[in-house]
């Protein structure tokens, strides 16, 4: 098992994983460990679902568009959760919290909440040997997760996750520079480390060993600014019941 620093500092999404199934043991820890991660007002407001149906897999795989949402050794859907909190309230009672449940401040606390305890799966299975890949990309079509998942009101799926072992080994992808996301005291704009990185970041994708293609990070931003994507997900999180007020 590594050290907790070094399972960080050598993190890297794996999409190509072999065809090994995930133990109830492994899987029983990464679990454990998700439920450990901190959580506002002690609410715990996600849900973290396992899926072992492959009809489910195979249909999920065709929302995100991407092969290794199938072809894992495990696959977690992280939803926030603000049904649990108040799923014993009496319907006066519930009348009376909708105000609360459907605000932003509440949206970013379950949705933290889920973030927090995938990091903690995430270094779990990395601790373990294993790779792992976050999957925004089922939010391609989050009505159709949400159908599929069977998912209540104030349950909203966020994001995916694919465990399993490594089948390559790709190299660690740069970040930015310390000075470019670590301030004191106030926001300082920083142009000089941005353009020094959009020249390592050119570097790297012209010198690694698959993929290569002359891109800056700036580039990239750029692009995804540029062109609208999953213009659904508000509408599909406000018919949930999230981040109407």
């Amino acid at each position: 098992m590594q050290s907790t620093l070094e399972t960080i500092l050598n993190h890297r999404s794996i999409r190509k994983f072999k065809n090994t199934p995930l133990t109830s043991e492994q899987i029983d820890t990464i679990i454990d460990a998700a439920q450990h991660a901190s959580t506002s007002s002690y609410m715990m407001a996600y849900t973290i679902i396992g899926i072992t149906d492959p009809a489910k897999k195979e249909e999920l795989s065709r929302i995100s568009t991407q092969p290794y949402v199938k072809q894992n050794g495990h696959l977690l859907v992280f939803c926030a959760d603000l049904y649990k909190p108040i799923s014993k309230a009496s319907e006066e009672e519930y009348v009376k919290m909708l105000p609360n449940l459907e605000n932003s401040e509440h949206f970013l606390v379950s949705s933290i909440d889920a973030a927090l305890a995938a990091q903690n799966a995430a270094l779990a299975a990395e601790s373990l040997g294993l790779g792992i890949c976050f999957l925004g990309s089922l939010r391609n079509n989050m009505g159709r997760v949400d159908e599929l998942l069977h998912l209540p009101k104030h349950v909203i799926p966020l994001f995916g996750m694919a465990i399993g072992v490594p089948d390559h080994q790709p190299e660690i992808k740069p970040r930015l520079p310390k000075e470019a996301v670590y301030f004191e005291n106030e926001y300082r704009h920083p142009q000089n480390e941005i353009d020094a990185f959009d020249e390592k970041i050119s570097a790297y994708y012209q010198s690694r060993s698959s993929n290569q293609r002359k891109d800056t990070w700036s580039d990239q931003m750029r692009r995804r600014f540029l062109k609208p994507i999953r213009m659904d997900v508000t509408d599909t999180v406000q018919q949930k019941g999230f981040n109407k007020r």
